[in-house]
């Protein structure tokens, strides 16, 4: 059973950063599009970062220029740095996996196989 657990969330102060972790377990990981969405209270969710087995990453909205993603194959985990974190980033940060190669049309979540439960990221200023 493939299960996705998010932590790393918490408290920090604007222009402060985070590193969110995803844990996969129960996935081989060999095909894969690994992706961190974020819910903003009363918002429908919104793609953030997107990683895939061929290596290559995607970035949407805020995200760009401010957040990485990598993965750590051998540790099955997922991480977003998040540098620069203004108020509006506050959130719960999921992360998901689809069990494909590549990366496309990711940012709406509609093909996710399998979802963390989330960790909320707040920022103050």
């Amino acid at each position: 059973q493939v299960q996705l657990a998010e932590s790393g969330g918490g408290s920090v102060q604007a222009g402060g950063s985070l590193r969110l972790a995803c844990k996969i377990s129960g996935h081989a990981m060999s095909s894969y599009c690994l992706t961190w969405f974020r819910r903003l209270p009363g918002q429908d969710r919104e793609g953030v970062a997107a990683i895939g087995s061929d290596g290559k990453s995607a970035y949407d909205g805020p995200a760009k220029g401010r957040f990485t993603v990598s993965v750590d194959k051998a540790k099955s985990t997922m991480y977003l740095e998040m540098n620069n974190l203004q108020p509006s980033d506050g959130a719960v940060y999921l992360c998901a996996l689809e069990e494909t190669t590549y990366c496309l049309a990711w940012q709406r979540g509609t093909y996710m196989d399998y979802w963390g439960a989330g960790t909320l990221v707040t920022v103050y200023s």
